[in-house]
C-alpha cells in the first residue's frame, strides 16, 4: 500500500512539474523572449534567440515553443521546459507570422518579403512546399479540424483560404486595408480577420461557397483619431460569446459581444498593444504592449486589466504553456 502511494505521490509531483504554468514573450527589438511565471507573474528568465524574434506558438503538447525569428530567415526552437534553444526549421525569408496543425506536425509560415507561405515538416524539418499568395503576407490562422489555412496579405488587402489537403488557394476573400490576423472560431465557422489601416475587423462565413464577410466590425474610442485605432491580434472565447480585439496605438482591447458583433467596452492597457493570448481556461487575457514594454493581465470574467509586467524591449508576441 505505501509503495502504491509513494508511486501516486510521484506522478503528482510529475504532472504539476509537466503542467507548469508560463508564458513566453518575443522582444521584436530585444531579440529575446522573457518567460514568465504564470501563477507569481514574475519574470523568470530572458534568453537570447536571434535578431527580430515575432511570431512565436506552442505545440500542442506543450513540449516546444516555435519563434520567428524575421532577421535571421529562421524559425527556433525552444524546448519549453529547459528553455534550451534546441533547433532551427528552414522559414523562408523574412518570417513573421506562422500557426501550427492541430497534431502538430506542420508549420505555416508568412514569408513577407517573397509573397510566399511555407509548409514545414515539423518532424524532418526540411520545407514541404511554398504557396504564392497575396503581397506582404502576414496573419495566420489554422482550423480546429486541420483542413483550412488562412493567410492575409497586407497589401492585397485579402484573406487567401488554403486547402490544406491539396495545397491550393480555394477561396480569396477582400477585407479590410492591411489585414494584420486571422482567428477561426472555436466551430469553425467564422474567420475573424483585424484590418490595422482599415480600422475594423471582418468576419468571414467559413461555410459558404464561395467565403464572405457577413459582418464589420467597426471601432471608435472617444477622443481618439480614426487613425490612431489600428486592430491586430484577435482571440475569441471557446464558446463564442465574447471577442477581443488588440486596437495597435489606441492603447486599448475592444471587447466584442460575438453573437451581436457588436463593441460593449474598451479596456486600457499599454502602450501599442499588439497580440493577445488566452491561458488555456480562457480565465485570463494576456496582450503584448510594444512601445511601454510590458504585458498586460485581464481578468476575463470581471473584464478588468489587474496587472502590468515589465518584459523586453518592444514585447510582440505571446504564448501560453500549463494550466
Amino acid at each position: 500500500m505505501q509503495a502504491r502511494l509513494a508511486a501516486a505521490a510521484a506522478m503528482i509531483l510529475v504532472s504539476g512539474a509537466a503542467e507548469a504554468r508560463e508564458l513566453f514573450v518575443t522582444n521584436e527589438k530585444g531579440n529575446s523572449v522573457t518567460i514568465i511565471d504564470g501563477d507569481t507573474l514574475k519574470v523568470t528568465a530572458t534568453v537570447p534567440v536571434g535578431n527580430r524574434p515575432r511570431g512565436i506558438v506552442i505545440s500542442p503538447d506543450g513540449k516546444f515553443l516555435y519563434i520567428c525569428v524575421s532577421d535571421d530567415d529562421t524559425i527556433k526552437v525552444m524546448d519549453s521546459t529547459t528553455h534550451q534553444l534546441v533547433g532551427d526549421l528552414p522559414s523562408g525569408p523574412d518570417p513573421e507570422q506562422l500557426t501550427i496543425s492541430p497534431d502538430g506536425k506542420t508549420i505555416y509560415v508568412a514569408n513577407e518579403d517573397d509573397n510566399m507561405v511555407t509548409l514545414i515538416d515539423v518532424e524532418g524539418r526540411n520545407q514541404i512546399d511554398q504557396i504564392p499568395v497575396g503581397v506582404e503576407p502576414e496573419g495566420m490562422g489554422v482550423s480546429h479540424d486541420g483542413k483550412t489555412v488562412v493567410n492575409t496579405s497586407e497589401t492585397t488587402n485579402m484573406a487567401h483560404f488554403i486547402d490544406v489537403a491539396s495545397h491550393e488557394i480555394k477561396d480569396n476573400v477582400l477585407v479590410g486595408q492591411r489585414p494584420r490576423y486571422a482567428w477561426f472560431t472555436a466551430d469553425d465557422a467564422e474567420v475573424w480577420v483585424s484590418a490595422e489601416v482599415g480600422g475594423n475587423v471582418s468576419v468571414i462565413d467559413n461555410t459558404a461557397q464561395p467565403r464572405k464577410v457577413t459582418h464589420t466590425i467597426p471601432f471608435a474610442v472617444q477622443g481618439l483619431p480614426k487613425e490612431a485605432i489600428g486592430p491586430v491580434g484577435v482571440r475569441i472565447t471557446k464558446d463564442r460569446k465574447l471577442a477581443f480585439v488588440a486596437l495597435g496605438a489606441a492603447n486599448r482591447i475592444a471587447v466584442i459581444d460575438a453573437q451581436k458583433y457588436a463593441v460593449t467596452k474598451y479596456l486600457l492597457v499599454g502602450q501599442r498593444v499588439w497580440q493577445l493570448a488566452f491561458s488555456p481556461d480562457e480565465k485570463t487575457l494576456y496582450s503584448t504592449n510594444g512601445v511601454s514594454n510590458d504585458i498586460s493581465v485581464i481578468d476575463v470574467d470581471r473584464l478588468e486589466v489587474v496587472k502590468s509586467v515589465t518584459v523586453g524591449q518592444l514585447p510582440w508576441g505571446v504564448a501560453v504553456k500549463g494550466w
